[in-house]
This record gives C-alpha cells, sequence and structure tokens, in this order.
C-alpha cells in the first residue's frame, strides 16, 4: 500500500483498510445526501464493503480514511487514484460520509494535505477531478483551492432526474518547471 499516514491540525489521515469497516461507513455509502454526486453508493452492505476494503487493501493505491485527530471519528476518506506516472498526473476524489462534520473545513484541510504531498512527496505535476456542476459546494472549494477549470462534459449525468454537466478541473504543481 502506497498511502502513508499524514496529519493536519486536526486531522489523521490513515491508509484506508479493514480498520474501516463499520456500520457507520456502510450508512454513509447508503445515504442518498452523501452519494448523490458520487459514481458509488446505495445498496451497500456490510459484506460488500468488507470486500472493497480487502480489495483496497490488495492494490497500490493513495487512498486514506479521513479521521479527527481529538477522537480518531472516520468521516470520509480521500484518494489520488490512478496515478499516471509517465505524465506525472493523477485523480482526485473525496467522499465526506459523516454528515454531522460537514462545512466544518475538514475537506479542504484534508485535500490541501494530499496535494502538497502529491506534489512534493509523490513529484505530480497534476491533479485533476470531475464536479458535477450542480455540486455548488465542492465546486466552489475546489476554485478556491487553486483548481481550474478544463472542460465541461454537457449533459453529462443525471441527478434527480435531470441532465447536470459534468466539470473537469486541474491543479498544477507551482514548482514544476516546463521545459520550452
Amino acid at each position: 500500500m502506497k498511502a502513508q499516514i499524514l496529519k493536519t491540525e486536526r486531522l489523521i489521515l490513515k491508509p484506508l483498510s479493514l480498520e474501516h469497516l463499520s456500520h457507520d461507513y456502510v450508512d454513509w455509502l447508503n445515504d442518498y445526501d452523501v452519494y448523490k454526486y458520487l459514481e458509488t453508493g446505495g445498496n451497500y452492505t456490510l459484506d460488500m464493503l468488507k470486500d472493497y476494503l480487502i480489495d483496497v487493501e490488495k492494490k497500490d493505491i493513495y487512498f486514506w480514511g479521513i479521521h479527527l485527530k481529538e477522537n480518531n471519528l472516520h468521516i470520509g476518506n480521500i484518494k489520488i487514484d490512478p496515478v499516471n506516472s509517465r505524465h506525472g498526473l493523477a485523480e482526485y476524489g473525496i467522499m465526506m460520509g459523516r454528515k454531522s462534520e460537514w462545512g466544518k473545513g475538514y475537506a479542504k484541510e484534508a485535500t490541501l494535505k494530499i496535494i502538497d504531498y502529491c506534489f512534493k512527496k509523490i513529484g505530480l505535476r497534476k491533479i485533476t477531478l470531475g464536479v458535477i456542476a450542480n455540486n455548488k459546494p465542492a465546486f466552489y472549494l475546489y476554485q478556491k483551492i487553486g483548481f481550474e477549470t478544463e472542460g465541461i462534459y454537457k449533459n453529462h449525468c443525471i441527478i434527480e432526474g435531470q441532465y447536470c454537466d459534468g466539470i473537469r478541473m486541474a491543479i498544477f504543481n507551482p514548482d514544476f518547471h516546463y521545459d520550452q
């Protein structure tokens, strides 16, 4: 497993593993408010989550559970996968599962740590992500962090019976120098 334990002021990011198997995690995956804008979710069981976590442990990927430092409470997940070493880029994804912790800046704090780690330790030059246009809080967070819109996929997906645009965003490593 590539992921290492990382710490921020209020968070501990731990490699995602069977340690994260819980009824709370299954509840997040079955909570429409949590998975509404994600590609996964709904109809999960504890056994399905267990199989998924076993599979994650076998892979050599950057995938973390987000925990509160004060009490070790698992509140979400963040990952950088896949990584394209040849081109120095990777895809970012986050799920903030514990709704009681929404709006407290934890997603931003975890994201900034992961971006810093990816640029300084892994040596990536670019991190990309996809966000649904209707997910305004996520879109504005990514903009505030420094992600820029690279493209829009018109009518890309269906959310609550309506077609929504998909936005592709990226952030570049400021320390990477392109030879012209």
